[in-house]
């Protein structure tokens, strides 16, 4: 074993690499961007690094800064995690040649399984079936046009390199061809560095099932089970299960042997993941190989009882796996949720800000490295914590994630765990009713979040917790004689109405019966009967059975009802216009990968007039107006921040309207 390693890489994946290093005793040095100094994944190491400026091209991808870190430090491993230089072969290489062991598999597997069409035909030739499409990688958009003839429609174009979904393309007809094949190149190249893209066929509601391998430097090949990750938002996964309970035990069988054959065919070391899509008849195709440590790891960590990171470290050590297939248990059902920093009202739109205050639900498993105080920036990736739960059968873990997802609160941040309530308790995802794209079809009525008349109902509890405690109301109460004496109280509220603001919008809540820890309550035309209670300057309760949070600002409310984020203020706030009716501002901090306008354009309103990468997303910045464009303030490859003006209209009415 190992006795000193370099973990390349940040977040929560650090944290996690770390904890088993620790049990193990092995220490273990951290790196960090100038945007992560301070940041949690460094607690407990041997020593750190800092890399680099917080852009993650000029840090956490500078492949030579983290070698030779590594040497600096007196490692002799490099454990990359998941994104970033993971699955870049010519980093394992530069490990390798260094004299350090890279935690992964050989540079050359990496270079093979990375380019898509090489692996399809490495899988064909191993006797794994693969998706029908082209064998051929390319960016010109001549030859993507003759392979899609050939493909037909409707068909996929997919980045050679890298995965997770991005760039990905669904192209129904010949005319949709040319834009997909303009974006896709875009993002392929932004997130790879490589922009070629792939043709195949688009396999209708398909499954998506991955199967968890080892092989060690001896010949044997493992596979921990297969994994559920068909819950998918726009091809990126947002909730994974282990086992995969909608499929029949011979389409399990079939699959966990093609992915042990394919492992073996490449003499497959390390940790990595076979990925299919299952059709609706059970047919099944090879999608791709992520050479890596996966995400969602913890769930087939919670089926089987075992640390896969442990399990790295020992292979890449030179020991032989560590059990046999016949002692790698299925126990139960585990499921993880990942929360992500990100606004589902605003089309999934990143939200970088700080965590005022971070409660995770006691004796479940979370792993994250935010807590009070924590920053997202807009540099890196917006997950922020993955929340696993595991149980006797599905039901029951479904129910578990449930009770997690409410004992979760991000007082401060935009977050997608209202979605992820939602999609816990949804009757389709329990009957197992879903399919890839099951989410993007369902996620207006997902994403229905909480209604004002909620958090109204909540922050009037807030309230009259301070009038019960005996601290200085915010409301009206004072006491009961108080209350009986105020001369504006409402014959159908005996004990009074409030009213709250959401941004410049009033929201109305009448007091209709109070008790201890307890109210009722009406607003937006419902009923509300509320509990709450009060602990480490956070409120919390139920309204109407939907878990609520709330940390009390002064005039600022910051709540969270049933996972969606509030903001109400107790006094109305002045107006705050996000500039004027002319300007188009930066929703967010980014980089302008593309810019679609020029002085003096017409353009109508919501045309796209520039679209931002932040979070390794993009985003559309639209025109508030029609009008014309008076003044563009960026250039395309600049960094902006959020608020900044982009394009400028001429004023309406003026003469260069």
């Amino acid at each position: 074993m190992f006795k000193r390693i370099l973990i390349a890489n940040r977040g929560e994946i650090a944290c996690r690499i770390a904890r088993s290093c620790t049990r193990l005793g092995v220490e273990f040095v951290a790196v960090y961007s100038d945007a992560d100094a301070g940041a949690a994944h460094l607690n407990g190491a041997a020593a750190t690094v800092h890399i680099g400026e917080s852009a993650a091209a000029s840090s956490y991808l500078d492949g030579r800064r983290i070698v030779q870190a590594a040497l600096d430090t007196g490692c002799e491993a490099v454990h990359p995690g998941y994104g970033f230089l993971s699955e870049n072969a010519g980093f394992a290489r530069a490990v390798t040649e260094a004299g350090l062991v890279f935690i992964g598999p050989r540079a050359d597997t990496i270079d093979a399984l990375g380019d898509k069409g090489r692996a399809k035909q490495l899988m064909r030739d191993a006797g794994v079936p693969v998706v029908p499409g082209s064998a051929e990688a390319t960016e010109d958009a001549a030859r993507l046009n003759v392979l899609s003839d050939e493909v037909g429609y409707p068909l996929l174009l997919k980045p050679s390199a890298g995965g997770g979904g991005k760039g990905m393309q669904i192209v129904r007809s010949p005319a949709e061809l040319p834009a997909a094949i303009e974006a896709g190149v875009r993002l392929a190249r932004s997130s790879f560095g490589d922009g070629r893209l792939l043709a195949e066929r688009y396999v209708e509601r398909p499954r998506h099932i991955e199967v968890q391998v080892f092989g060690d430097s001896f010949g044997n090949v493992v596979h921990a089970h297969e994994r559920e990750c068909s819950l998918q938002r726009r091809h990126q996964k947002v909730v994974e299960e282990a086992p995969a309970t909608t499929i029949g035990d011979a389409t399990r069988s079939a699959l966990v042997a093609s992915a042990v054959e394919g492992a073996r065919a490449v003499r497959y070391v390390n940790a990595g993941t076979f990925e299919f899509i299952v059709g609706e008849n059970g047919e099944y195709f090879f999608l791709e190989v992520n050479t890596r440590l996966q995400v969602e790891h913890p769930v087939s960590e919670e089926l089987t009882g075992l640390d896969f990171v442990e399990w790295q470290l020992r292979i890449a050590s030179g020991e032989k796996l560590p059990r046999a297939q016949a002692d790698i248990p299925r126990i139960g059902h585990a499921i993880e949720a990942r929360v992500y920093a990100e606004d589902p009202a605003q089309n999934f739109r990143p939200a970088p800000g700080q965590a005022l205050r971070i409660v995770w639900p006691e004796g479940v498993r979370v792993e994250t490295s935010l807590a009070d105080g924590g920053e997202i920036t807009p540099y890196y990736d917006p997950m922020v914590a993955k929340v696993i739960v595991h149980a006797a059968n599905r039901a029951d873990a479904l129910a578990a994630m449930s009770r997690a997802l409410a004992g979760c609160a991000a007082m401060g941040l935009t977050t997608n765990l209202g979605l992820l309530e939602a999609i816990a308790s949804d009757e389709d995802v329990k009957a197992g009713r879903f399919h890839t794209r099951f989410l993007d079809g369902q996620l207006e009525a997902l994403t229905t979040g909480a209604a004002a008349s909620a958090a109204a109902a909540c922050a009037l509890a807030v309230d009259t917790w301070h009038s019960q405690a005996g601290a200085a109301a915010s409301g009206p109460w004072g006491s009961a004689s108080a209350l009986l004496d105020r001369p504006s109280l409402s014959p159908g509220a005996p004990l009074g109405v409030a009213a709250f603001w959401e941004d410049a919008k009033p929201v109305a809540c009448e007091l209709l019966s109070l008790e201890p820890g307890r109210l009722s309550a009406r607003a937006g035309g419902q009923h509300w009967d509320v509990t709450f209670s009060h602990a480490n300057g956070l409120f919390s309760g139920t309204a109407a059975g939907l878990a609520w949070w709330a940390l009390d600002r002064g005039d600022t409310l910051e709540l969270q009802v049933a996972g969606w984020r509030r903001v109400l203020h107790r006094a109305a706030p002045a107006a705050r216009a996000a500039g004027t009716g002319n300007q188009a501002l930066a929703p967010m901090h980014g980089v302008v990968v593309a810019l679609n306008v020029k002085v003096g354009d017409q353009v109508a309103e919501g045309d796209t007039l520039v679209v931002l990468e932040a979070m390794k997303m993009e985003n559309q910045v639209r025109a508030p107006r029609a009008g014309k464009v008076a003044q563009v303030r960026c250039e395309a490859g600049a960094s902006v921040a959020v608020g900044q003006v982009l394009v400028e209209l001429a004023p309406a009415g003026g003469q260069n309207q």
